[in-house]
């Protein structure tokens, strides 16, 4: 079937609900924008004053309270209880400006919220999926309020950015990744579903709290684990046979084997490793424009060896076998570095994904260090002279000028992308990696950061966000008919960011942002979700289809925040 004959994802507005019932749902709700013939209609007289407003009105209103309270975290909990009310209102008030509203939704705020999620949290939004559940998921899934889901974001709260295990509270993540689904990508909220596979916490301050709303036990592990997840994972095929399922925040031992025993078999992915991955490769493309090390020059330090520095090494290196590097040379050009070290053959509890990336266990014995069972980030620096320099660790100030030393006096520029969540648990500031490379290196961060002032010149600093990302791949499942997300989607997605870089245009590189801005979210979503369907087609897990209906496809899957009118449904 061509991509422009797929079913759209935006659901029929025929509403069967009445009353108060119609108001209580989020998805339909317009408040007092309910005209008189709806009112009529629906039987809402007596419900809503007479008065019948607008949406732009009840935005101009909504900001209003919002930019009178006192900080970014009451913003946050101000809009989701919006959201929980009216989700068209909410992505009206977002839509107004990306570049504000998203580190209030999102990063870094995000962080807070999920801490604080059973304090916050007053209205059911998606669903929890608890470990006594199992046996009645699919019956749990099979309400018809769930007909039109296109787009899942499953989590099971393991490893919430760098605040760690935060169980049930982890709900946060997937509604606001889901928010960003919609306004970045264009996805109907009608369309989308948060899930929380609540399996327990190890959180000691979460178990001991009397407010905690999650299934108050320790973290089910191992088979028991497993075993929840296979019923999740088959219930929701089953019930939503083209649906795109995203994975998120799970724990890194979890995250790369879930990932790995479910892609093929239906269209999901992990954020943390393939969209951190994509958005990555995607700003080094860029990069190198800016006078960054060619690829086959590239030598990577990643500190941080979970599922995202993984994720990043695999990409990266599957960039450079696309160019003619033999797969042992571009593997052999990644460094990462853990808990016990630099990752090396041999070492006791290595994961698949970094033993694809182990270096030699004696690599050490030609280096000075002081102690060759566990060789520091600072060595690896040191000896390996990196050309680029990768974080996601989650651990606050771990790069210091002493670290960074060794990376200042080669030819190229070089890259060093502090990629950890929320700011407090960033590698180093982007002012202090300025200050120690006079002004050479090329910065991106995981989170938003103001432009730095440095020799009399603002230098833009990149926020390498997935949100670059997953928006378009979402739109590219909802438009394209797409069945697998596969490792050459992720890297057409990079080629696509880096094709609209600002570094093209821009006549001086040094002072030129590696990503398009904030504002242009949707654009990228437009562009990723282009190349990902061209890329789907060429691996044969997308149909055929046209250019044009390709473009027809995307423009009839967006979903933009207006009212629309509603006629009663007949039963």
């Amino acid at each position: 079937m061509p991509a422009s004959a797929q079913p759209s994802c935006i659901p029929s507005r025929k509403i069967s609900l009445n009353g108060h019932n119609l108001l209580e749902s989020p998805v339909f709700n317009k408040g007092n924008a309910f005209d008189m013939r709806e009112r009529d209609l629906f039987g809402l007289h007596g419900f809503l004053p007479h008065n019948v407003t607008t949406l732009e009105h009840q935005v101009a209103r909504a900001t209003r309270r919002l930019e009178s309270l006192p900080d970014n975290f009451s913003r946050h909990v101000a809009l989701r209880e919006i959201q929980d009310r009216n989700e068209t209102l909410f992505h009206a008030i977002v839509a107004q400006s990306l570049e504000d509203y998203l580190p209030i939704i999102y990063t870094p705020c995000i962080g807070r919220a999920c801490q604080q999620f059973s304090q916050i949290w007053t209205r059911p939004r998606g669903l929890f999926l608890n470990y006594d559940d199992r046996g009645r998921i699919a019956d749990i899934l099979s309400d018809t309020r769930w007909d039109d889901v296109r787009v899942i974001v499953a989590s099971d709260g393991g490893s919430i950015l760098g605040i760690g295990d935060q169980g049930a509270n982890g709900m946060g993540i997937p509604i606001g990744k889901l928010a960003l689904y919609t306004a970045c990508g264009g996805l109907d909220p009608a369309c989308s579903l948060p899930i929380l596979l609540d399996v327990g916490t190890d959180n000691e301050t979460l178990l001991n709290d009397p407010d905690y709303i999650g299934w108050r036990h320790r973290r089910v592990r191992g088979a028991d684990y497993d075993a929840f997840i296979a019923e999740f994972v088959t219930a929701a095929e089953a019930r939503w046979p083209r649906i795109a399922l995203h994975w998120e925040d799970l724990a890194g031992e979890d995250a790369l084997r879930i990932l790995s025993r479910y892609r093929e078999r239906m269209c999901t992915y992990n954020d943390d490793i393939q969209g951190t991955a994509g958005v990555t490769a995607g700003a080094l493309l860029a990069a190198i424009r800016a006078g960054a090390a060619p690829l086959a020059q590239q030598r990577v330090v990643i500190f941080g060896a979970g599922g995202a520095g993984c994720g990043i090494a695999d990409l990266l290196s599957r960039m450079m076998m696309a160019e003619g590097m033999p797969p042992a040379e571009a593997r052999g050009r990644f460094f990462m570095i853990d808990v016990d070290g630099l990752v090396r053959h041999g070492m006791a509890g290595m994961t698949d994904g970094q033993a694809s990336f182990a270096q030699p266990h004696d690599i050490a014995a030609r280096w000075n260090v002081a102690d060759p069972a566990h060789v520091s980030l600072s060595e690896v620096v040191a000896h390996v002279r990196p050309t680029m320099l990768i974080g996601t660790s989650g651990q606050g100030g771990a790069f210091t000028r002493e670290i960074i030393a060794p990376m200042t006096d080669m030819p190229q520029r070089p890259v060093i992308f502090a990629l950890s969540n929320p700011t407090a648990n960033i590698e180093a500031t982007p002012s202090n990696l300025l200050e120690w490379t006079d002004g050479r290196a090329i910065i991106g961060t995981g989170g938003p950061f103001a432009p730095v002032v440095f020799g009399g010149r603002e230098r833009p600093v990149d926020q390498i966000n997935n949100s670059y990302v997953f928006p378009g791949i979402g739109l590219a499942v909802v438009a394209g008919g797409i069945t697998r997300m596969t490792d050459g989607m992720f890297l057409a997605a990079a080629r696509a960011l880096a094709a609209i870089s600002p570094v093209s245009t821009f006549q001086e590189p040094a002072y030129a942002a590696l990503l398009p801005p904030v504002s242009d979210l949707p654009k990228a979503a437009i562009a990723v979700a282009r190349a990902v369907i061209n890329q789907g087609q060429a691996e044969g897990v997308a149909p055929p289809a046209t250019q044009d209906e390709i473009e027809v496809a995307l423009d009839r899957a967006i979903w933009t925040p207006r009212y629309r009118p509603y006629e009663k449904a007949v039963s």
